[in-house]
């Protein structure tokens, strides 16, 4: 039988020859682990749906953040669990409230982190929503002055980078203006461009305890079947002064990672969300597939997509894997 000049195979044949030419290689450079903050001192509150995830005060979040370094690992994400909440999420904007608090801990520990926020209203309204409810609707513009001033408390406090999540029309724009009238021209922006209204947002409203107390957020969040629709929002954000740009979920999403990437050029992100590693975890404890070999497939599919930042709830047991390779 005769065979052509070219054989396939002949580059997997071993592990070095397959890591010589591997197209794309999955480092720690640029994974974001998502942290919880909380009231109180000592506390650490394990997430039933999120094994290894939990919501910690300030104190264990600063310690958290210590391995977090030591790990390689260069950036977290801050969510915050208020003390009390309200129609319009007020304490979202206070200097003390426990994103500022941890914030300000992480700077006075001088970690070699990048700090970043989320910056929305699901986790401080009473409601659960994204936004302040006016005749029965997310009010889109009273919304929005609202998270640039929750977007200013956090430069104030030392974020590198804003987030804003709430898909609410304009909110780059005010937050960009925002930070640059108060001389935060350097923090930068990293938009939730193209975030899905999707199912598999359930063990984080677990974990921010922002589960909608009424209807759900499909008049603002994006309809998960519209794909031209969200490289519109991209180019919205990036008009509007956004730095970066993300796409929320990624897995249901990796063509839409893929277009941003080949449309637009700036550093895209993608957001490994909580529904995707609670996957993991529970067929990992039933059994059902191994767990290292799978979360790094499911990254290196995510970056092979196009997104160079990915946030990810397995970041830290990513970067103890790769250490020991």
């Amino acid at each position: 039988m005769s065979f052509p000049i070219h054989r396939a195979r002949r580059l997997r044949r071993s592990e070095a020859l397959r890591g010589l030419v591997r197209e794309t290689r999955l480092t720690t450079a640029g994974l974001i682990y998502p942290l919880f903050v909380c009231p109180g001192n000592g506390v650490r509150q394990e997430v039933s749906s999120m094994p290894g995830v939990a919501q910690q005060s300030v104190d264990k979040i600063v310690e958290e953040c210590r391995e977090i370094e030591s790990l390689g690992l260069p950036a977290v994400i801050l969510f915050g669990l208020p003390e009390t909440k309200d129609p319009r999420g007020s304490s979202s904007t206070s200097s003390s409230g426990v994103v500022q608090r941890a914030i300000e801990a992480i700077r006075r520990a001088k970690l070699n982190l990048l700090v970043l926020t989320d910056v929305c209203l699901c986790e401080y309204t009473d409601h659960g929503h994204c936004g302040v409810i006016e005749n029965g609707e997310v009010a889109n513009d009273p919304t929005v002055a609202i998270l640039a001033d929750q977007a200013l408390s956090h430069a104030r406090a030392g974020a590198d980078i804003v987030a804003p999540s709430d898909m609410m029309d304009g909110r780059v724009a005010a937050i960009r203006t925002a930070l640059d009238a108060h001389k935060f021209e350097n923090v930068a922006i990293l938009s939730y461009a193209a975030k899905f209204c999707s199912g598999f947002y359930g063990p984080f409203r677990e974990a921010a305890q922002s589960t909608p107390q009424f209807g759900d957020r499909r008049s603002y969040q994006m309809d998960p079947a519209n794909a031209r629709e969200a490289l519109k929002e991209v180019a919205l954000d990036l008009d509007e002064g956004a730095d970066m740009v993300m796409v929320k979920p990624a897995l249901p999403y990796l063509d839409v990672i893929r277009q941003v990437r080949d449309r637009f050029d700036v550093p895209v992100g993608a957001y490994n969300v909580s529904g995707e590693y609670a996957m993991v975890k529970a067929a990992a404890q039933k059994g059902w597939l191994d767990e290292k070999r799978v979360v790094l497939e499911i990254l290196t599919g995510i970056q092979r997509a196009g997104a160079s930042i990915i946030l990810t709830y397995h970041a830290k047991d990513v970067a103890r894997w790769l250490k020991a390779c």
